[in-house]
């Protein structure tokens, strides 16, 4: 059984969102738990208007809400009763496998690093979401916990996205590569040119060089490493564009009889392509390299973003991604560390 504690009060359609993702996560699967944390009384109230299995759903009291606009810092120092804080804290003495919110990214972040903690030899842990592709899915690896990355730190995020493709997602050898504003190795900032030779070096990665934003929804490569600043405007552009096309076609085919007689024989195949770029399918953003599991959604998420980021924290589980990190990384320093030692001696 994987217990989720899910922030109940976090995100633009808390609670109710929240609760009826829930509800589905446990409907779906016998072998998930789920704790709501938040305000027992609105929780509870929310919870009644549905049927669902009483022993897979529980509920944790806490009195306070972090909201987006707090400094992140000073939200998670002084609101020690929040959901955010309370599920994390949960989460950090083995209570919960898995914390799941839509709540404030920066208190989320933040929390993640101070209460939960960093797995050793990580530098920076990264949010990264799974992105729709022409080919399936790819990683986007950071989209908005490190703005202000080093060499080392990409070089750390292509390895934690290669081992989460390999074992979550089951692709074997998964390709990596580094944005970039063209395809040439000498073409990029300061911090493109100096990470990409340190990734071509790399022995455990599939390490393909450069890749431009307009080859990312082509499926170009498996893992997109970047600092979060351009991962970011890369997601919410990806967001924006999806969006915009699919109200425009909606238009364009509303437009006359005709378009309309089109679109009933179009609907079907239209609705199933649609459906696979919908990337609230695929979950939410998990942290990686932290002691524990967390999970952000968007802040707008609908009751299936937040269902299917439950149903992703089982997966997450039983591949032991967490671990999995945590070895590659010790085995890392192992290695730098006696060959440090050679040189020494030499």
């Amino acid at each position: 059984m994987v217990k989720v504690a899910v922030d109940a009060m976090g995100g633009d359609n808390a609670p109710s969102e929240i609760v009826k993702g829930a509800v589905e996560a446990v409907k779906e699967r016998k072998d998930i738990s789920v704790v709501l944390v938040g305000n027992q009384p609105i929780v509870e109230e929310e919870l009644a208007k549905y049927q669902y299995p009483k022993e897979q759903i529980e509920i944790r009291h806490a009195s306070e809400v972090i909201l987006t606009e707090e400094p992140p810092v000073n939200a998670i120092r002084s609101k020690k009763d929040s959901s955010i804080v309370v599920s994390m804290k949960m989460v950090k003495a083995g209570e919960a496998d898995a914390f799941v919110s839509a709540g404030s990214s920066g208190a989320i972040l933040v929390g993640g690093q101070v209460i939960v903690g960093r797995n050793k030899g990580v530098e920076r842990p990264p949010l990264a979401p799974l992105i729709p592709t022409e080919k399936g899915v790819s990683l986007l690896i950071d989209c908005g916990a490190n703005v202000d990355a080093r060499p080392s730190h990409l070089v750390q995020f292509a390895k934690m996205g290669s081992i989460y493709m390999e074992h979550v997602v089951g692709i074997k050898n998964p390709t990596v590569a580094i944005v970039n504003i063209g395809a040439e190795e000498e073409k990029g900032n300061a911090l493109v040119k100096e990470t990409f030779p340190l990734l071509k070096e790399c022995k455990d990665i599939n390490f393909i060089g450069s890749i431009e934003a307009r080859e990312i929804p082509h499926g170009g490569a498996d893992v997109v490493v970047c600092e979060a600043f351009v991962g970011n405007v890369i997601l919410k552009l990806y967001e924006g564009v999806g969006a915009t096309l699919l109200s425009k076609v909606k238009e364009g085919m509303m437009s006359s009889l005709r378009s309309k007689i089109g679109a009933l024989l179009v609907k079907p195949a239209l609705k199933a392509t649609l459906k696979s770029f919908d990337a609230s399918r695929y979950g939410g953003a998990p942290l990686l390299g932290l002691k524990g599991l967390v999970v952000k959604t968007h802040g707008n998420s609908t009751a299936n973003e937040v269902r299917n980021s439950i149903l992703q924290c089982v997966t997450f589980k039983e591949q032991a991604i967490n671990e999995k990190i945590r070895e590659s990384l010790a085995a890392e320093t192992a290695v730098s560390g006696e060959a440090g030692h050679q040189e020494g001696t030499v």
